[in-house]
């Protein structure tokens, strides 16, 4: 195995563990809106390990730069997605959570 395959599954095992913490966050935070936090935070720097794993394992120039177009579209959509539900949250009243 080459330096390059080194780096490239410390960064896969790496993001894993991301996913990993942000499932742990939405299964053990108290309210939707630190669920949301958790979840959306972990999810896009898993990912971003992720693809810069594999975008170091690519054939070509091309295929890197789609897998980060994914990971860009993904963070976008991700962001997009929380924020309306935590609005949605909001509008039916759902308090913080507090001590």
């Amino acid at each position: 195995m080459t330096l390059i395959d080194y780096l490239s599954t410390i960064l896969l095992i790496a993001g894993a563990l991301f996913f990993l913490a942000g499932t742990l966050g939405l299964l053990r935070f108290p309210d939707i809106y630190t669920r949301l936090h958790a979840l959306t935070k972990a999810d896009n720097v898993g990912l971003g390990l992720i693809v810069i794993g594999l975008a170091l394992q690519s054939e070509s120039l091309a295929s890197a730069g789609k897998l980060i177009l994914i990971w860009l579209l993904v963070m976008f959509a991700g962001a997009s997605v929380s924020n309306l539900i935590a609005s949605g949250a909001l509008q039916r009243g759902i308090r913080l959570w507090k001590r």
